[in-house]
């Protein structure tokens, strides 16, 4: 047991205190293999006051305390760069209160989008944002994170209306109200919408909740080159149609999916799409508008999902697009791009992310939530080459912040990205970092990430 009050801290937490090595190397790891080390110790929270707890120990013993959901961070949020204390919030769990008739629901940090939904699905109501991953909605916040309906109905900052956040002192602040729009003073809930854990730990989440959509129109269109899919994104953005997915695969991520799910896709570029509309007549004729859009953009075939379960088995394939990835090439490492970009640069940064790919013989896919600019890149590397797939990664960022992009638009920054953050901000990175030393004067919360 190292000499930095451990002991103190199980007298403290009791069973909620854990040293195990199992539990510690769970926590110290995430999706893309970022380096860094298991946690000293897990603390699994049951409420505030266990939050208010450790933060108190933590700032007298000057040790690290990182949020932890259910661990699908891709930059390295939850990795620890030093000796730290992993914050387990999964046992906060509970679903506070649903109020239909405001379309909210207030929720714990650990609850999962999934559970949500399913204790939502009697209301007609759904929580909308669907980063694929059956992620913690605390986490979720605390990246912003966004995903394949973000075109229709935004991401995370745009459906919190009120978050709980305990300070790295203990201090309880409840942020913003449960309206639409508000002009009372600083959007402080915003501030923390993104932050990572870095400015203090979100404890409670009020959330906007939205109808669940009478008419559903599916797509599945084939295209002969991944440039003709960009443009065929941007032309169906550029419509008024009533968007609620686009999505973009490209030959590779859909050879893996064939091959991991069992599925007979065509192996070339493709948009899954979905719209959502009111009636069905509304739904007809924004169909045909929709198959007139691609055929004029160079669709070679056009596939309608002609039930709820033709609907779920093609965004299912969607949401395991990376797994299939994964499995396809086993024993490799790893890494997962997230840049965006202004629309009309979407087709000129997806262009030059596939050239790249192929300049540098790497082994990766290009899969994106095109309607909002916003695309990743799956690379496979022996671990050996891991290298490699860094060198991709920055090459892409760097060509993304020079067409007036960002270096990440769902995932974070994260340990993986920080270098960019001055190319990105400018003279506005030092003003956060004095937000942060505001929030967290110890830098005990998450530190060497974001900022």
């Amino acid at each position: 047991m190292l000499d930095i009050g451990l002991d103190e801290l199980r007298t403290r937490l009791g069973e909620k205190f854990t040293d195990d090595l199992y539990a510690r190397e769970a926590h110290g790891r995430d999706e893309n293999a970022t380096p860094g080390q298991p946690p000293l110790a897990v603390v699994y929270a049951e409420s505030v006051a266990d939050i208010q707890a450790l933060l108190a120990w933590a700032n007298e013993t000057h040790t690290a305390v990182i949020a932890f959901g259910a661990g699908t961070s891709f930059e390295g949020h939850i990795v620890p760069q030093g000796p730290a204390i992993s914050l387990d919030l999964s046992r906060m769990n509970r679903i506070e209160r649903i109020a239909p008739e405001d379309f909210l629901v207030e929720v714990q940090p650990g609850v999962t989008r999934v559970t949500l939904n399913n204790e939502l699905r009697p209301t007609g109501l759904f929580f909308p944002v669907d980063p694929g991953a059956d992620a913690s909605l605390g986490g979720m916040a605390s990246t912003n994170a966004s995903g394949t309906t973000t075109v229709r109905y935004g991401g995370m900052r745009r459906n919190i209306v009120v978050l709980e956040v305990v300070l790295a002192n203990g201090e309880v602040l409840a942020l913003g109200r449960p309206v639409h729009k508000t002009s009372s003073g600083y959007d402080l809930k915003d501030l923390f919408i993104g932050s990572a854990g870095t400015l203090g730990i979100i404890t409670k989440l009020t959330l906007r909740l939205h109808p669940v959509p009478d008419q559903i129109h599916t797509l599945r269109v084939v295209f002969p080159t991944v440039t003709d899919t960009a443009q065929a994104a941007y032309q169906i953005m550029a419509s008024a149609l009533p968007v609620a997915r686009l999505e973009l695969l490209d030959a590779s991520g859909l050879h893996a999916i064939n091959q991991s799910l069992g599925r007979a896709y065509p192996e070339q570029p493709t948009l899954f799409i979905e719209f959502h509309s009111s009636t069905a007549e509304a739904i007809v004729a924004e169909a045909a508008m929709a198959e007139e859009i691609v055929r004029e953009a160079g669709a070679q075939k056009i596939e309608r999902a002609q039930s709820a379960d033709e609907r779920q088995t093609l965004w299912d394939a969607r949401h395991k697009a990376y797994s299939a990835f994964v499995s396809h090439h086993p024993g490799a490492r790893y890494l997962i791009t997230d840049t965006a970009v202004p629309l009309s640069s979407l087709v000129e940064l997806l262009s030059f992310a596939q050239a790249q790919l192929e300049e540098m013989r790497l082994p990766g896919s290009i899969i994106g939530h095109v309607g909002d600019g916003n695309f990743h890149t799956n690379i496979a590397t022996p671990p050996e080459e891991a290298d490699r797939a860094q060198e991709y990664s920055e090459r892409l960022v760097t060509r993304a912040l020079e067409l007036g992009g960002t270096a990440s638009g769902e995932h974070g920054i994260g340990v993986v990205k920080r270098k960019f953050l001055e190319a990105e901000h400018g003279a506005a990175l030092p003003w956060m970092r004095k937000v942060k030393d505001l929030f967290d004067p110890n830098h005990i919360l998450n530190p060497g990430k974001e900022l």
